[in-house]
């Protein structure tokens, strides 16, 4: 299919590839990258572009599962699913709840195919719980010479590390299989808070809620804190008002004041106070997939790093410092969340439990000054870049922050020595300076 210009979702990344298929079962995409690799054009794919970074940018072959969606198997008694790469996460979550089942837990958007949800490392919040790609259990690759890969923790078990959180560059994930849970129901409660009282409960927040987060409105001392834990309650799916609720006041109202500051930023303290002042108590119960998600039609660009968890209070409190004294002109809310560690080699939470910290900038206003300024505060104490969003990092500063980097890449060079799957980006990201 002829291409056209193609945007991520904030419209940050622009590129034109060559050409885009749409594989629409496994044949297709070993036939696919067989073609491409007896011609040498570089694969790229893309799931729904909410990454915001040039992790699918190619004047290649760029390659969409959208075609690609749904279950295939079904094991009921390990409560295992094995689905198509392409499936949308929102879907997932609706095709489970019909067989009686649910993900672990879930991060608050669901437009993302799971496949790239995995190949970035996108989480939830939940100290005790890990990010998505913790879910996986096996999973199919096709490698850049068209054979097909299976991998668990049992077959090709280092293969199996190295895939579940890939940024793509292994090979293009065809199959998935997910480790579920029975359907569950999630009672929710956000409300608002002083930021210090917020802090000193932390840990008591973290250790008695199954999915804790809070949000910190900058030149402000108020946190919108949320709760979610499982609940026998009954169900009880958004009224209209509330519906209407978040669509124009917590979207519209917020885009419109969004477009205030971007015409004039010095009215952002302002914007961020009435934001904060305007938090309300929320309580709703519904089935986990229906309640993790929530609507983002506000568009901004983000950066977010992953910290060790006993460092989280300082980092966040040298972010707050560093945003008054130099009175950044942002009025979008820093999103902190919590995470189990794990052992996925490229997963930031390798080997430690962790804090997430996102920064937001609404699209179109000046983002590059107060993400480097945090930035620097990240790096001093060991943060990792979350794999979909603005960072700086490359490979010489990447590699002492994993301790699995030099066997991720060797596992890289071994699946694809041509680079059939890398980008002029990835090539920086991983020092790879040769041009196949």
């Amino acid at each position: 299919m002829a291409a056209k210009i193609w945007k991520n979702w904030s419209g940050l990344v622009q590129f034109k590839p060559n050409k885009v298929q749409y594989p629409a079962s496994h044949n297709d995409i070993v036939q696919l990258v067989k073609k491409s690799a007896a011609k040498n054009e570089r694969i790229r794919v893309i799931g729904s572009g909410h990454s915001w970074n040039p992790l699918y940018e190619t004047d290649q072959t760029l390659v969409s599962l959208d075609d690609y969606q749904g279950i295939e198997s079904v094991d009921r008694e390990k409560m295992q699913v094995r689905v198509y790469a392409g499936t949308k996460i929102k879907k997932l979550g609706e095709l489970l709840f019909q067989l009686g089942l649910g993900m672990e837990n879930l991060g608050d958007i669901d437009v993302q195919s799971i496949a790239g949800a995995i190949s970035t490392g996108t989480h939830g919040t939940g100290i005790s719980l890990g990010n998505i790609p913790t879910q996986v259990v096996a999973l199919s690759l096709v490698t850049a010479n068209g054979e097909t890969l299976e991998c668990s923790p049992t077959k090709n078990p280092d293969m199996f590390k190295a895939a579940q959180v890939s940024l793509g560059v292994l090979g293009i994930i065809s199959k998935i299989t997910l480790q579920c849970v029975p359907a569950y129901k999630l009672h929710y409660q956000s409300g608002k808070e002083n930021v210090d009282t917020c802090l000193a409960k932390l840990e008591d927040y973290n250790a008695s809620t199954r999915n804790f987060e809070f949000y910190w409105f900058p030149h402000t001392e108020t946190v919108q804190t949320k709760f979610s834990n499982i609940t026998t309650q009954a169900a009880k799916p958004n009224t209209f008002v509330e519906y209407a609720n978040d669509l124009l006041l917590e979207n519209g109202a917020f885009g419109l004041v969004s477009l205030i500051t971007r015409i004039a930023p010095s009215t952002s303290p302002q914007i961020a106070n009435l934001c904060a002042n305007l938090v309300s108590p929320v309580s709703k119960v519904n089935w986990s997939h229906r309640v993790y998600a929530t609507q983002r039609l506000v568009r901004f660009n983000e950066m977010e790093y992953n910290v060790p968890i006993e460092s989280f209070k300082e980092v966040f409190l040298e972010i707050k410092d560093m945003l008054e004294r130099k009175r950044f002109q942002v009025h979008f809310p820093t999103e902190n969340r919590f995470l189990k560690g794990d052992d996925i080699y490229l997963s930031p939470a390798y080997g430690r439990d962790s804090a997430h910290i996102s920064l937001h900038v609404f699209k179109g206003k000046a983002y590059q000054p107060y993400f480097d300024a945090m930035e620097s505060i990240f790096r001093n104490h060991k943060g990792r870049p979350h794999w979909g969003k603005l960072h700086t990092l490359s490979a010489n500063e990447l590699a002492p922050l994993y301790p699995m980097w030099a066997k991720f890449c060797n596992i890289r060079k071994t699946l694809d020595p041509k680079g059939l799957f890398m980008n002029g980006y990835l090539r920086q990201l991983f020092g790879v300076t040769t041009m196949y």
